[in-house]
């Protein structure tokens, strides 16, 4: 078994449609790595930047016939899965598809699995989602590929589910309530040094095969997480404690207020009522050269890439219908239209269009993409991006609206006040293609 170094053979990196992967093809492609991505859907890779730049395979681990040709001439793949999303049954489901890969893997010759699962002591009753995480890992080492694997337990940074669900519940409650367990101590993680982590096990003949807890310079109680996103954001916040809260019933408003789907806040707050701790230092000597970076610092940079021009487009999946979402801070409209008119034209109306009093152009890329802002410090931030492209005669229109909340003002500004703004801005679209026929 030898440790991979550039070019040598390709990566492959499954969940490529997930927030790690997102965040650790590029640093892959920067460091000059061939990158294979396994997705069950293509499409849903359409509009991140690095598309392009990697080989995109559809396969599907619970279905073991997909997965012969996606790991064919691979040297090094990372485990980035969880099956969450699927509510009841996940668990099996998480334990069969990492059954499969680890077979297809040694019929493969794949030389090296790097898996990054939950930061949880085994031997205590953990929740459900902790133990198919820590099982998970298992379950790869059973099969003939070396593994190592990485556990942590909150990352900080833009787009991390567990910061995401910090960030809006933080935002919305100026009294933040929780259970009683938001005592519990946690130990979170810069995303930026998760990659670092992940990236150093390709070259570290010394970290493979290994099990290694990795967390951030800081231990703190969930509830004081809060808090200091609170302090990073501006925003004066206190805590209330309550006995008892019904898992299902914060689930319920974690789904609803955030950008986290019901089924992934249940199995998240479950978790949350065991300590999620390093106890286990070894990643400290054998990753000697990562810098590790503290909460407050992951959280001013998360904030600072709030901004529409360096989010991942989630929502271009190729599916022209209407989408809203909530994604990295920002609550996010977009539509799309095509019509037959030429390029320069229809970018010419919106150009006219864009022209709005109270707003500024903060991007502009000629007869491809226009981003205006309008700033509003009271409730929150907003942006509207348009986007051309030509197929034959057709041009195909794009607007994409951001608001990104401050506060409590920013939530009863989008509850109450912008579905009659998002009327008016629906109004745009239409200008545009009217607009553009008659230039």
């Amino acid at each position: 078994m030898f440790l991979l170094t550039p070019m040598d053979k390709s990566i492959l990196v499954t969940g490529a449609t997930g927030y790690i992967a997102s965040r650790l093809i590029p640093r892959l492609l920067e460091s000059g790595y061939r990158v294979r991505c396994l997705v069950r859907d293509p499409l849903r890779l359409k509009g991140r930047g690095w598309s392009r730049q990697v080989a995109i395979v559809q396969a599907d681990v619970t279905i073991p016939s997909t997965l012969a040709p996606a790991l064919e001439g691979v040297h090094t793949a990372y485990y980035l899965i969880h099956n969450m999303t699927h509510g009841r049954g996940y668990t099996t489901l998480e334990l069969d598809g990492a059954q499969n890969f680890a077979s297809a893997a040694a019929e493969a010759g794949i030389q090296h699995i790097i898996y990054l699962g939950g930061l949880a002591d085994p031997q205590q009753h953990i929740a459900p989602h902790m133990r198919s995480r820590i099982e998970t890992g298992a379950t790869l080492r059973k099969g003939k590929t070396p593994v190592t694997e990485f556990r942590a337990g909150v990352i900080t940074g833009s787009g991390s589910i567990s910061f995401e669900m910090i960030r809006f519940m933080t935002e919305l409650f100026p009294i933040v309530p929780g259970p009683i367990w938001m005592k519990n101590r946690s130990q979170p993680i810069a995303i930026q040094n998760i990659i670092d982590y992940l990236l150093a096990a390709l070259e570290n003949p010394n970290g493979c095969g290994g099990i290694f807890e990795i967390g951030g310079p800081d231990i703190i109680t969930y509830g004081d997480l809060m808090l200091r996103y609170a302090s990073a954001r501006g925003l004066k916040r206190k805590l209330l404690m309550l006995p008892s809260v019904p898992l299902w019933f914060m689930a319920f408003g974690v789904g609803l207020m955030t950008p986290v789907p019901r089924p992934i806040a249940y199995a998240l707050l479950a978790g949350l009522a065991n300590n999620s701790i390093v106890q286990h230092h070894e990643a400290l000597s054998v990753f000697k050269d990562i810098n590790l970076i503290g909460f407050e610092e992951a959280a001013h940079d998360a904030l600072q890439k709030t901004n529409p021009a360096v989010i991942e487009r989630i929502w271009d999946d190729g599916q022209p219908n209407a989408k809203s979402i909530k994604h990295e801070g920002f609550f996010i409209n977009h539509r799309e239209t095509k019509l037959n008119a030429p390029m320069e034209n229809v970018f010419q109306a919106i150009t006219h269009v864009a022209d709005k009093p109270g707003w500024h152009v903060e991007a502009l890329e000629h007869n491809k993409r226009i981003i205006i802002c309008e700033e509003n410090y009271r409730a929150g931030d907003k942006w509207i991006e348009w986007g051309v492209g030509q197929i034959g005669n057709v041009t195909y229109i794009t607007q994409t609206d951001f608001f990104s909340p401050r506060g409590l003002p920013g939530f009863v500004y989008w509850y109450l006040y912008y579905p009659f703004q998002n009327l008016a801005f629906s109004g745009l679209m239409r200008e545009i293609v009217k607009h553009s026929k008659y230039s």
